[in-house]
């Protein structure tokens, strides 16, 4: 077995995040393994460039970080990016429950959060604790999920400005795994606007579908 650090913190830090190169033919138990994971992260290193594989109980996503390398190396490819909810869709109810709460709160900012039970596979709104709301800024505490819980989406509002994501809101998800949704326009009888990412170890990725059953765009 090789040693990669002499160091056991910097051993236990490389072992945290592997990296295995595609093999060119047949399969690779590692990455195998790695894909099947409950939860975990690692690298994929193929001719094609480096694949970040990330597992959560809500989610599988395989998504290229590098460019294909330049040089000639006997690697196999790493496969196509993908972004799976392993949740599932959330309930469109969720939803309207949570634009309706954000109505409510106007002319403030507010927020939300939806949970996933991975034993019950059962979603819930969380409206987590507010320490100062006003029409433009919002401080909230994320929620501190119970065993089997999940935080998927975080929610927060902009009242009636612009859905945007701001520095602040870049800062706060840098260091998480989830949806990130982000409502304004709310008195636009044409219906709210919304901005929505997937955060992923410091990515912010575009959403391929909306994560909400009867969703535009969610099928």
């Amino acid at each position: 077995m090789t040693v990669l650090a002499d160091d056991p913190t910097a051993a236990a830090v490389l072992a945290a995040v592997p990296c295995y190169p595609v093999p060119p033919q047949g399969r690779s138990p590692a990455l195998d393994r790695l894909r099947a994971a409950r939860a975990g992260r690692g690298l994929a290193i193929g001719i094609d460039g480096v694949m970040l594989i990330l597992r959560r109980p809500w989610l599988e996503l395989d998504f290229p970080i590098t460019p294909p390398l330049s040089l000639h190396m006997p690697y196999g490819s790493t496969g196509a990016c993908r972004a799976e909810l392993r949740c599932g869709l959330i309930p469109r109810e969720h939803l309207d429950h949570i634009l309706d709460h954000f109505r409510a709160a106007l002319p403030n900012e507010a927020a939300a959060f939806v949970l996933w039970n991975e034993a019950t596979r059962e979603f819930a709104v969380d409206l987590p604790v507010i320490d100062e709301a006003t029409p433009s800024r919002l401080v909230y505490r994320t929620p501190i999920p119970q065993p089997d819980w999940h935080v998927v989406c975080d929610f927060h509002s902009h009242g009636v400005g612009p859905a945007f994501f701001s520095t602040t809101d870049d800062a706060d998800d840098a260091h998480a795994t989830k949806i990130a949704i982000v409502v304004g326009r709310l008195d636009d009888p044409c219906g709210p606007a919304m901005l929505a990412r997937l955060c992923a170890d410091g990515m912010f990725l575009p959403l391929p579908r909306s994560p909400f059953s009867g969703d535009r765009h969610a099928d």
